[in-house]
């Protein structure tokens, strides 16, 4: 059996960290809140690289109506998490405003 056939595949997986694994997932979950898939995709890149699994899965409890950014923010803050209300909404700013480089 060749052993480096067996070893790529493991290096490409440890190579993927953890936040871009959960990219899809939260990205998904933000257009099942009511975000547009433009925001989703810019905002699910910055808060994958900024918050925690745990802190990405209570957001991901969120869904509704089409909803705007403001909304969104808002919602986020009644999930009491300082640091996820912090990186929503400067991503949300930034997405919105097209300054996040992941908008370009």
């Amino acid at each position: 059996m060749n052993r480096p056939l067996l070893i790529l595949p493991l290096l490409a997986l440890a190579a993927c960290s953890p936040s871009k694994l959960a990219y899809g997932q939260v990205k998904s979950a933000m257009i099942d809140a009511g975000l547009s898939e433009a925001n989703s995709a810019c905002m699910a890149e910055r808060m994958t690289d900024r918050l925690s699994i745990g802190q990405l899965q209570k957001l991901k409890q969120l869904r509704g109506e089409k909803r705007s950014l403001a909304d969104y923010v808002n919602a986020v803050r009644r999930v009491g998490d300082a640091k996820a209300i912090e990186v929503t909404a400067s991503s949300a700013a930034l997405c919105m405003s097209g300054l996040a480089p992941e908008k370009r």
